[in-house]
């Protein structure tokens, strides 16, 4: 049963034309996901467009545009099997108009790869990158310094980028100690799959080896159960059917629960009859698993999309008024004190105003900045106070960090990312 291995979501990110597409490609044709005779066409296909060598971008690049752009725009996914996990691997945009894509693969990820180009060394946007995946959790980083073939795979060349990546690292909070750097050539295919002849001096993983080095993600089982409702259904002769995923704790028939903030916008109590999963009724099922629900005593009028199943012993937080750590990424003007946009923390959306912009950090330390400000624009990462409109199910990253974080929206495009960090709970009648 392939079942039996654990899974991991591992993003690609780095600053465009580094060639993390191009790795990414390489490691599905070296691991044979990518068939002989697709990577023929694609070979032609590149040499068409007169882009010899972009083949192994153009795995991951299945957009039209983004083949005659040359640049990653939307996220990719492809799975990959190696000898210890089953691996999701998200290929992430570089380019600076797509980080709002970029933040969506990073909250989804255990592990990231940063992709460096050799000669190039770090760009202004690989601080960015780095802030994100910290801001969205991402504890493991591993760093690859691309394009070794451009330098001669000279170990002074790799050394260099390595330094110059661990004071940057530093700054953000890595230790870079713990960080593994990988000599690689995603052009070439040194070091992706199999150990390269051309660099002798390199004794690191290859980028295949490192998938099964990262550290197993702790499953948050241990934290109290959570499940964000996805959607509610009517089923003849079963009733309401609540339908999510268990985003921590763990979800066992006869227990306890209160939904908020439900209809009535102070909690609805009830009592988990039945858990279906694939089509299986269990008795329970943990953090990570989709599933559906029968609950003893709540009706399809009580409860709606963006509600939270709690277990009711520990039930989660609805937010009077909160603090987070927001990055600004994608807004047409300035954002000041009034600004309503909508919020999407799990299933919910709820508008949310912001009332004060506490202070900006400086993206270099992680510090904060002292002096006030009236208002934040794109690259701004602060920490600012908001009041839901509404009943906001939310946590803090301390209590519970996959119930912090969140997505601002306005006008149909994500403006802004963040994460909960202090809240004055709301008061149920």
């Amino acid at each position: 049963m392939a079942v039996d291995k654990p899974t991991m979501n591992v993003v690609f990110v780095g600053h465009v034309d580094h060639g993390k597409s191009t790795c990414v490609g390489q490691l599905m044709f070296q691991s044979g996901v990518i068939p002989e005779q697709e990577m023929k066409k694609l070979k032609d296909e590149a040499e068409k467009q007169g882009k010899p060598g972009f083949e192994f971008a153009y795995i991951m690049d299945h957009i039209k545009e983004e083949r005659e752009r040359g640049v990653t725009i939307d996220l990719a996914y492809k799975k990959l099997v190696t000898p210890k996990r089953h691996i999701t691997i998200i290929d992430a945009p570089g380019h600076k108009d797509f980080v709002k894509n970029m933040i969506t693969g990073a909250s989804q990820a255990d592990a990231a790869f940063l992709t460096i180009a050799a000669k190039e060394g770090v760009q202004p946007q690989t601080k960015e990158h780095l802030w994100l995946l910290r801001t969205m959790g991402v504890q493991q980083i591993a760093v690859n310094v691309n394009k070794m073939d451009t330098v001669d795979y000279k170990e002074d060349a790799f050394n260099k980028v390595k330094e110059e990546v661990s004071a940057l690292l530093k700054t953000v909070g890595i230790d870079a100690e713990k960080t593994p750097f990988l000599a690689v050539s995603g052009l070439k295919g040194d070091n992706i799959k199999d150990k390269s002849e051309n660099m002798s001096w390199y004794k690191g993983p290859t980028v295949w080896e490192q998938l099964d080095l990262f550290e197993e993600p702790k499953k948050p089982t241990d934290l109290p159960m959570r499940m964000p409702i996805q959607d509610v259904y009517e089923i003849t002769g079963i009733g309401t059917v609540p339908v999510g995923k268990i985003e921590t704790g763990i979800m066992k028939v006869g227990q306890k629960i209160k939904i908020l903030p439900g209809r009535s916008g102070t909690g609805v109590d009830g009592e988990v009859k039945s858990i279906e999963m694939h089509h299986e009724q269990h008795q329970e099922a943990p953090a990570g698993f989709n599933v559906g629900i029968n609950i003893r005593g709540v009706g399809k009028k009580d409860i709606a999309r963006g509600d939270v199943i709690c277990d009711a012993a520990k039930p989660a937080t609805m937010a009077e008024e909160f603090t987070a750590q927001i990055a600004i990424i994608n807004h047409p003007t300035v954002v000041a004190k009034g600004y309503t946009p909508v919020f999407h923390v799990h299933t919910a959306q709820v508008p949310c105003q912001l009332t004060e912009i506490v202070h900006k950090i400086d993206p270099a330390s992680g510090q904060p900045m002292d002096e006030k400000v009236d208002f934040i624009k794109n690259g701004d990462v602060a920490i600012c106070k908001f009041k839901p409109l509404g009943n906001l199910v939310i946590e803090d990253s301390k209590t519970n960090p996959h119930m912090a974080r969140f997505a601002i929206r306005d006008a149909g495009a994500t403006v802004a990312a963040g994460v909960c960090t202090a809240l004055t709970e709301k008061k149920l009648a």
